[in-house]
């Protein structure tokens, strides 16, 4: 089930905001700039299904996004459990940081846990199948798959060279729950 959990940004324990509740989580995210839907992720996804088929599966989804953001470019990211690049995997994201475009994701199956630095608030954002988040640009923010990942997200992009970070340089995201 999905899930918001909006802390102060200097203390991991002071919980201002909790919901599991989709509408109630959109509308607390829709406050700060930050999109979250719901769709009907309904194509049957296991590791045999090709990006191709994925992208097929939502290609009308995809394409109004592309119209409403401007995206030029469209993939799909996929780990199973168990993968033993995991650990290297998931390190790669669990740093403060931004980009220069909105990042765009939609989850056809499995979960990820977005961390949203947002003034003196920390917005944690658990994405399970069928949710679609879009964090604007140059937002200050962090990413957990968890330990042992297992999720395939559709990615858009407004530019070509696909997901480009830049580090904050802050050490917050230690600060806070990590996925398990």
């Amino acid at each position: 089930m999905s899930q918001l959990t909006i802390y102060n940004d200097n203390n991991a324990n002071d919980i201002l905001f909790h919901s599991e509740d989709s509408s109630a989580i959109t509308n607390e995210l829709n406050t700060v700039g930050v999109r979250f839907e719901q769709w009907q992720a309904t194509a049957k996804i296991d590791q045999d299904t090709s990006h191709d088929a994925i992208l097929s599966a939502y290609a009308n989804d995809i394409e109004r996004l592309k119209a409403e953001g401007g995206y030029q470019t469209v993939d799909v990211i996929s780990l199973a459990k168990g993968n033993p690049n995991a650990s290297e995997l998931r390190s790669k994201f669990l740093f403060e940081h931004t980009h220069s475009e909105d990042e765009v994701r939609f989850f056809v199956k499995g979960q990820g846990l977005f961390c949203l630095h947002l003034g003196d608030k920390v917005y944690q954002v658990l994405c399970q199948q069928g949710d679609l988040i879009s964090v604007p640009e140059l937002t200050p923010h962090w990413f957990d798959m968890g330990s042992d990942p297992e999720f395939t997200a559709i990615r858009l992009f407004n530019n070509t060279e696909g997901w480009v970070a830049k580090s904050t340089e802050s050490t917050i995201a230690t600060n806070f729950p990590l996925l398990d």
